[in-house]
Formats: structure tokens, sequence, C-alpha cells
């Protein structure tokens, strides 16, 4: 018996935007089709605005029993209407594909739930359209709920769930029917932190139970830690299928908005009416043209162009690191402090010298200003969500999972290290 659990021949899925097409009652189309013929005599009827675009075209692929391949690409490359076709929510347009195995897919927070019954009547409703008998749901009854931590709200309408409370039971229930094929799509960025490690722990049982698993996500870093092989989907067409880390590498520098690279200050709006701008950002970039993807032993290295709008006797550079959801991790002091003349403009390079970031994506705000957290800082000049980045863990020597990829969360911040460019 072949171990192909999924093959996708020639997918592609067609969509209409534009003009709307209506619905006609028999008596409309009855009407049309007897004026058709007097139709036709009159002036031509106006072009159709309407427009017909791919999410998918010519996907091929075969997925084996106890992989797990993340599907990754740019926002409309497709990836949610890939898992749709084969959760059989959406037909394809042409091309087929063969799923072999109970299937149990969370496409979207609540798929599948009626808002009007309990979180334990949805809990076995779920069950049974994924063909579990009632005996073995009531089994798996208490973990599920478990994980969910829903214990007290199990009896209450879904419809009176929080989106956390929703997605919580939705993945809870997906995950423990004992589905031999698991679709999920980024529903865990509703979770918590400790949800979303929970999930990913989860997801990492299933595989391991020799189950297979397709996840979509835009964090790369868990991308990373749960998929051997990735599929990078681009306008609807597959770009790359392979290594995940390849794949991961390959999509994050050949998406990289050119315009992005580096960061322009000058014309741009500053809403603190608190910064003077005696020293002034110009442009930001990283010092690496590919540090969008950071080794997690590695440093952090930014060339800030500044300009002194008046002669600044010291100031200092301040950097902050933020997860991909905007939550502040941490702070780097600025540990030299430099001078700056009247209309200069100079070039420094700002180090944070291994940070010890976890996998993930996270982004920066930098800041130039005086001061320090015992005297009171004034800043000058300040930049907030700026030098977006991923940091990809390194593999263990042998092969194994590496300490960085066991560590979560940890963050060992250093003081910066900068120097000035000379010309």
């Amino acid at each position: 018996m072949s171990d192909v659990v999924i093959q996708v021949e020639n997918l592609g899925k067609r969509y209409r935007i534009g003009d709307r097409v209506p619905y006609l009652t028999l008596r409309d189309a009855m009407a049309r089709a007897v004026t058709a013929p007097l139709r036709s005599l009159r002036s031509p009827a106006p072009a159709n605005q309407a427009t017909q675009i791919w999410a998918l075209r010519d996907v091929s692929f075969e997925v084996y029993r106890g992989e797990v391949i993340g599907i990754i690409g740019a926002n409309g490359a497709g990836k949610s209407t890939l898992l749709k076709i084969l959760s059989r929510v959406v037909m394809p347009t042409i091309g087929h594909a063969r799923i072999r195995g109970r299937l149990g897919s969370l496409l979207e927070v609540g798929t599948g739930f009626h808002p009007e019954l309990t979180g334990r009547e949805n809990t076995l409703l779920n069950g049974a359209i994924l063909g579990m008998s009632k005996k073995d749901i009531l089994r798996r009854f208490d973990e599920i709920v478990a994980f969910a931590e829903i214990e007290r709200f199990i009896d209450t309408p879904v419809k009176y769930y929080s989106s956390g409370m929703y997605v919580r039971l939705a993945f809870s229930v997906a995950a423990h029917m004992e589905p031999e094929i698991l679709l999920v799509d980024e529903v865990l960025a509703v979770g918590d932190v400790a949800f979303q490690k929970r999930c990913l722990g989860r997801m990492g049982d299933v595989a391991r139970q020799g189950r297979t698993v397709l996840f979509v996500s835009h964090n790369m870093g868990a991308v990373a830690l749960l998929c051997k092989s990735a599929i990078v989907l681009e306008h609807g067409r597959i770009a790359t299928m392979g290594d995940s880390r390849q794949a991961i590498t390959q999509y994050l520098v050949g998406n990289r908005d050119s315009a992005a690279d580096v960061y322009k200050m000058e014309g741009q709006p500053r809403h603190d009416q608190s910064l003077t701008r005696e020293v002034e950002f110009l442009t930001l970039e990283f010092q690496d043209n590919h540090a969008k993807l950071v080794p997690a032993d590695a440093d952090l290295t930014v060339l800030a162009k500044i300009r002194g709008n008046q002669a600044v006797s010291s100031f200092s550079f301040y950097l902050s690191i933020l997860a991909a959801d905007g939550s502040p991790l941490g702070s780097c002091p600025g540990a030299q402090v430099h001078s700056i003349q009247e209309g200069e403009v100079a070039t420094f390079r700002i180090q944070v010298p291994n940070p010890s970031l976890a996998r993930g994506s996270y982004r920066m705000h930098l800041a130039v200003g005086i001061g320090n957290e015992r005297t009171g800082l004034r800043f000058f000049d300040a930049v907030a969500d700026v030098l977006h980045f991923d940091v990809m863990a390194p593999p263990g020597q042998d092969g194994t999972i590496s300490e960085w990829q066991k560590s979560w969360g940890a963050i060992r911040f250093r003081n910066l290290t900068t120097t000035k460019c000379e010309g």
C-alpha cells in the first residue's frame, strides 16, 4: 500500500471578481430566453467588467504518511485556498486532490461550530463529523477540555466565548480526535503565547505518532521548528518545495521589499511632540543585505545615518526588540557616547552582540538621545516598528534538536556596541 496520503495534481481554483452575477427566478430565465433573439439585433451589450483571477494554478505535490509540511507565502498567495480545497470546503476549478485517511482541519476560528450549541455539544458534534464514535469521543473528552482550559465554560453556548476560547476549543477538538491528517491554518495567532506553545507541542506529538500535518503560518520560526519540508506559494503557484530551512530562506530573501531594505526617515512625520530633532535619523538598514534572516547565535548589526540639526556634545543610541505581535521583549542601552556638529551627517554601526533570541519573527524600535534610566532619558529622535527580521535556530552538531531549538523566548541582552564609520 502506498504511503502517499495526499496527492495533488494540476490543481487550480479560479474566482470571479467584479460584477456580481444576478440570481434569476424561473420566470426571469424564461423571459430572457424568449427575448434573446431580439436583444441580439440591438446594439451589443457593454462588455462585462467582471475579472477572473486564479487563486491557485498548476499546483502538484505529494505528501507521505507522517510528514509535517509547512505552507508559506505572502498574503493572497493561495495558502488558505489550498487547505480549503483539501478540506473539501471549496471545489477546485481544474485538477484534483486525493486524500487517503481521516482528515481533521482547523481553517479559521470556530470552523464547524454551531454558535447556539455549548462547548460540550460542539465537541461531540465535531467528533462525530470526523468519524469518531460517541464512546471514543467521551474517552478523549476530558483531555480535550483540559487542553483548551475552558472547564468552567464547557456547558456555555460558544456564541458567548471570546475568540481565544473559541480557537482553544476548536484546535483541541481537531488535534485530539486522532485524525490521520491534520490541516492547520494561521489560527494560532489568536491564542496567547502559552497556548501557541502548547499547540506547537501538540502538533509535534501528532507528527511523532506517524500522522501527517500541513501547517500554514507566517511564523517562520514555528515552521522551521515543526516542519522538515515546506512549500512556498507565490501568486497561486509553487515557487519552491523542499527542505524547510532552504525554502524559508528563499522565501524571505526573494520576497523582500527592496524599498524597505533601507528605511528612509527624512520627511516622515514624527507624531511624538517631545522629540526635539536636535539629532535626526535619516536612514536605517541592516549591515548585511540578507540579515532579515538571522542565525540565532549571530550579532545584529544596524547602520544608522543621522544628521545633527544642531551641535550636540553627547548622545547615545537605544534599541528595543519586539515580537512579531508588537509585544516588547527587551531594550539595549547605549554604552558609547558620541558627538556631532551642526549640519554634520554621519553613519554609525549599531551592534547587538549575540542577543540570544529564540526562533521567531521580530522588529525593532530605535532612538537617539541622552541620559539613562537613573537620570532619566531625553530622546532627540525615535522610530518605531522598523527592520523586521526572522531568527533561525541552528541544528545540533549531531543532527539532533539543538539547545536553541529547545529554548522558548529566552533573551539575554547585552550592551550595544557602536562605532562611527569613516566617510
